[in-house]
């Protein structure tokens, strides 16, 4: 392959969707393995607090497997033995595999010196220090411990982002990582030092430098994106511009990435050169909006122009598709987007509203995307599916 190949936009999107596993059949009946698959493909998991249908961090697997057993994952994350994954910043807070854990540590350094945290955690950073030192030797005494389990965490002040001195203590060693998720108590994190909760062999790794480790970022980002411009690949672990701009021509004459030009992209387009070319994608899924596929708002709109925006923090009355639309990929189109609810109390799958694309006929969608629903309120334990009266008859609800 040339430096500048030409590729089709159609090309583009397969190659996409086949890095990201969607060109494979789902499995019956997905097991560990499977998990474990889809957790070294993607290499991180975003983690949300919204639950208005799901965990943000169980919905890919889903999409790509189907049915699962959620505990598969939950097992992966946080069991001593079996554990997978570690919690950090990656896109967002993420579940992580263990093995990027040193390709980490600079942005932990970079935190403990008041570098790339947000400006108040940084300056309780600063101020704070011998309450930072107590509340660690209070971890290391008493074991894992949530904020509110404090003994010195003082109270939270109000709702939401109204931390305690003791959990902004907690975050900021988080960031540091002195210390990290042990496990979850419902969603609350769990707190404890990385040397009883993460396996010794991870811990034990030598640090890389931190160039290399940004390129060893960036190289499992072109694996998990296929193809991506460099907004995209710095995008995917949220790695500083500058940074990423240092660490990409250097990828480039390494062969790690390789420059193409694809239909309708302007600027430079890099390509995984171990990318699968599949002649055609037939996925049936819906999408979290916290799914990779869809991170990056400019890409999602470039591969399959689909403008796409979640509206959680719209006032209502301005929210054009609704408060948590999940865009619905078939084949290897987004056809549309629905606004979803798990009514957990009445045992109901809420289907609030259904926006089909421009282009596309309801009857076109409408079977496939009942199996979908069915498959959803299964996987959730839910009894029945609400839906629009316009289109329960084509459903068949």
């Amino acid at each position: 392959m040339t430096a500048r190949t030409k590729l089709s936009l159609a090309q583009a999107r397969r190659i996409a969707l086949a890095a990201q596993g969607f060109h494979e059949a789902r499995p019956d009946g997905a097991n560990a393995r499977h998990v474990k698959r889809l957790l070294k493909r993607s290499h991180l998991l975003q983690i949300d607090s919204v639950n208005v249908l799901v965990r943000a961090h169980y919905m890919p697997l889903f999409s790509r497997l189907g049915a699962y057993d959620r505990d598969l994952l939950e097992s992966l994350a946080y069991h001593r033995r079996k554990r997978e994954t570690f919690e950090y910043w990656g896109h967002e807070a993420s579940l992580i595999s263990l093995d990027l854990h040193p390709q980490f540590r600079w942005r932990m350094a970079r935190a403990a010196r008041g570098e790339g945290i947000y400006g108040g955690l940084a300056r309780f950073g600063r101020e704070k220090r011998g309450f930072i030192e107590e509340v660690r030797r209070e971890i290391r005494t008493r074991g894992p411990i949530g904020a509110g389990d404090l003994s010195i965490g003082g109270k939270s002040q109000g709702a939401w982002w109204g931390w305690s001195d003791g959990k902004r203590a907690l975050e900021w060693l988080f960031w540091a990582g002195e210390v990290t998720t042990a496990t979850r108590r419902g969603f609350e994190r769990i707190y404890d030092l990385p040397e009883r909760a993460l396996p010794s062999d991870v811990l034990n790794t030598a640090t890389p430098a931190e160039d290399e480790a940004q390129r060893e970022l960036l190289r499992r980002s072109i694996r998990a994106l296929g193809i991506a411009s460099e907004r995209c690949l710095r995008d995917y672990f949220r790695l500083e511009a500058q940074d990423a701009k240092a660490r990409i021509p250097e990828l480039v004459e390494a062969g790690d990435l390789v420059p193409v030009a694809v239909e309708g992209w302007n600027g430079p387009v890099y390509l995984d050169p171990q990318a699968r070319f599949p002649r055609r994608i037939e996925a049936r899924s819906l999408v979290s909006p916290f799914d990779p596929i869809v991170w990056e708002r400019t890409r999602t709109e470039r591969l399959f122009d689909f403008r796409y925006r979640i509206e959680i923090y719209t006032p209502a009355e301005k929210r054009e598709f609704g408060y948590y639309c999940l865009p619905f990929l078939l084949g290897e189109r987004i056809v549309g987007r629905l606004d979803l609810k798990a009514d957990r109390a009445r045992g109901a799958l809420v289907v609030h509203s259904i926006h089909p694309e421009a282009s596309v006929a309801p009857e076109e969608i409408a079977p496939p995307l009942s199996e979908e629903l069915r498959l959803m309120a299964e996987w959730l334990g839910l009894a029945r599916i609400d839906a629009p009266k316009a289109w329960r008859g084509r459903l068949g609800f």
